[in-house]
C-alpha cells in the first residue's frame, strides 16, 4: 500500500512538472488552454438542471455563450440573466466572473503563493506573462517594464487584496441605496455583492430582476458603480504603483502615466460627445434635465471602458453615438486590467508614433522617457489583429442573419472588447451566429498578441539581415 501511494505521488509530481515546464516554456499557449478548459468546465456547470430556474434543460448554445461571457468577463447574454438562472446558477456565474476578472494564471500564482508562502521563478514568469504581452516570448526581457519581475510577488498581493477590498467597499456603499428600495436585507446583500463584482470586473451582468431601473437617476448609486468600473479598468499594475507612490507622481512608471492620462482624456471626450449627440434625442437624454444629461453622459462614457452597464436603450442611440461607442469600446481599458479592447496604452503608443513622425523624430518619447520600437510593433499588431477579428466576425454574422450593419458591428465590437453593451441583437441571433460571437469574445479576452504567440512554434533569432528597401507608404 505504501509503495502504491508513493508511486501515485510520484506520478502526480511528474505530471505537475510536465505542466509547469510547458507553462514556463509556452505561457501563451498555456494561458489559452487554461481559459478553454475553464469555459468547458463552466459550460458543463451551467448545463446542470440545478443551474436553470425552469424545468426545461439549458440549450447548448446558451450554456456555451454564457460560459464564455462569464470567463471572459464580457457581460453579453443570450438569455435574461436574472430570471433564466437559478440561485445556484447565479453563484456559478459570480464565481466564474471573479476567476475571469483576476485572470486564470494570476489566480493560480496567488494560490501558490498563499499555500507555499513563496513564489518561484516559474510562477513569476507565468504571472508576468498573464499581465504583460511583451513577456510572452522566450529569452531575456529588458527590465524597463511597468512592473519588474522582482515585483511580481507584490503585484500578486495587490491583485488579491485590492480585489477583495474594492469589491467589499463598493458593496457596502451600494447596500443602503438598495435597502431604500424596500428590498429585504438578504436580497439586498446579494444584489450589492453582485453589483460590486460586476462593476470591478467590468462584466456588467445584472442578476437582479429589476436591474438598474430603480437607480437610473440615482447619482450616488451610479457614481459608485462608475468608480468600481474605472478602478477595474485602469489595471492592477497601475493600482500596484499608486498604492505605493500615490503622493509621489515622479515615481510613477511611464505605463501608469500613459494609462491615467489617456483614460482621463477618453472619458472626458466621450462624455462631451454623448452630451452633444444625444442632447435632443427624446428616446435617450432628450427629456432629461441638464443635471441628468450630464450624469448619463458621463455614465455611458465610463461604461464604454468595458463596464457593460446601461441606463438607456442602446438601440435608441443616434447612429453617430453608436459610432462613437464603437470606437471607445474598441480601445477599451488599461493593460493588465479586467477590461478588454486593444487597451488605452496601445492607442497612446500609436498616437506618440504619429507625433514623432510628424515632428521628424526617429524615436518616440513621453514624460521624458524613450519608448523602444518593439513596443510600437506590438501596438500595431494588436490593433491590426483586433480590427481583422472584428471585420471577419461582422461579415460572417451579417451573412448569416442579414441584420443591420450598425447593430451587428456594435455587438461584435462589444464582444471583442469584452464590454457587454448591446443593441439587443444577441437574443435574436441563430445558433451559428451565437458561436461566432462567443469565439470573438474568446479572442478578445485572451488577446491577439497572446494568440499569435501561441500559434508560433518558437521564437527564432535570425543570424543574418536581408538587404533594405523602402516601399512607398501613404
Amino acid at each position: 500500500m505504501a509503495t502504491r501511494s508513493v508511486s501515485r505521488v510520484g506520478l502526480a509530481q511528474r505530471a505537475l512538472n510536465v505542466v509547469g515546464d510547458f507553462a514556463s516554456a509556452f505561457p501563451a499557449r498555456f494561458a489559452i488552454g487554461v481559459f478553454f478548459l475553464l469555459i468547458v468546465a463552466f459550460t458543463l456547470l451551467l448545463s446542470l438542471p440545478v443551474s436553470r430556474a425552469g424545468a426545461s434543460p439549458t440549450p447548448l448554445a446558451d450554456a456555451v455563450f454564457t460560459a464564455v461571457s462569464v470567463i471572459c468577463v464580457t457581460g453579453l447574454a443570450t438569455v435574461d440573466m436574472a430570471t433564466f438562472w437559478s440561485p445556484v446558477g447565479h453563484g456559478i456565474i459570480l464565481l466564474g466572473v471573479e476567476i475571469g476578472g483576476v485572470g486564470a494564471l494570476t489566480l493560480a500564482s496567488i494560490l501558490g503563493l498563499v499555500i507555499s508562502r513563496k513564489l518561484g521563478l516559474r510562477a513569476k514568469l507565468m504571472a508576468a506573462s498573464d499581465g504583460n504581452p511583451l513577456r510572452i516570448q522566450r529569452g531575456a526581457v529588458a527590465e524597463g517594464q511597468a512592473v519588474r519581475l522582482s515585483e511580481i510577488g507584490g503585484l500578486l498581493a495587490t491583485v488579491a487584496i485590492s480585489t477583495v477590498l474594492i469589491e467589499a467597499a463598493i458593496a457596502v456603499l451600494l447596500l443602503p441605496r438598495i435597502l431604500l428600495q424596500g428590498i429585504a436585507l438578504p436580497d439586498a446583500l446579494w444584489q450589492s455583492v453582485s453589483f460590486s463584482a460586476m462593476a470591478f470586473t467590468n462584466t456588467g451582468f445584472v442578476l437582479s430582476p429589476n436591474g438598474l431601473a430603480p437607480f437610473r437617476g440615482d447619482v450616488w448609486f451610479l457614481g459608485v458603480i462608475m468608480v468600481g468600473v474605472v478602478l477595474g479598468s485602469i489595471g492592477f499594475p497601475v493600482i500596484y504603483v499608486l498604492t505605493r507612490n500615490l503622493r509621489r507622481p515622479k515615481r510613477w512608471s511611464l505605463h501608469v502615466k500613459l494609462t491615467l492620462v489617456t483614460t482621463g482624456i477618453l472619458l472626458a471626450l466621450g462624455a462631451i460627445a454623448y452630451f452633444a449627440l444625444e442632447f435632443g434625442n427624446p428616446a435617450t437624454f432628450g427629456r432629461m434635465d441638464a443635471g441628468q444629461r450630464v450624469l448619463q453622459s458621463i455614465f455611458l462614457s465610463v461604461m464604454t471602458r468595458s463596464g457593460g452597464f446601461s441606463t438607456v436603450d442602446i438601440s435608441q442611440l443616434n447612429g453617430s453615438s453608436l459610432l462613437v461607442t464603437d470606437m471607445l469600446m474598441f480601445i477599451g481599458g488599461g493593460s493588465g486590467s479586467t477590461a478588454g479592447g486593444i487597451k488605452v496604452t496601445t492607442l497612446a503608443i500609436l498616437f506618440l508614433a504619429a507625433v514623432a513622425e510628424a515632428r521628424g523624430h526617429s524615436e518616440m518619447e513621453a514624460f521624458e522617457r524613450r519608448i523602444p520600437t518593439d513596443v510600437l510593433r506590438v501596438a500595431v499588431s494588436v490593433t491590426l489583429w483586433g480590427a481583422t477579428t472584428v471585420a471577419v466576425a461582422t461579415a460572417v454574422i451579417l451573412q448569416v442573419t442579414g441584420a443591420p450593419l450598425e447593430f451587428v458591428l456594435f455587438d461584435v465590437i462589444s464582444a471583442f472588447a469584452t464590454c457587454g453593451l448591446s443593441t439587443g441583437l444577441i437574443g435574436q441571433l441563430p445558433d451559428p451566429a451565437v458561436y461566432v460571437l462567443a469565439t470573438t469574445m474568446f479572442l478578445g479576452r485572451v488577446g491577439t498578441v497572446t494568440l499569435a504567440a501561441a500559434l508560433a512554434a518558437r521564437t527564432q533569432r535570425r543570424l543574418f539581415r536581408r538587404a533594405e528597401e523602402r516601399p512607398i507608404v501613404g
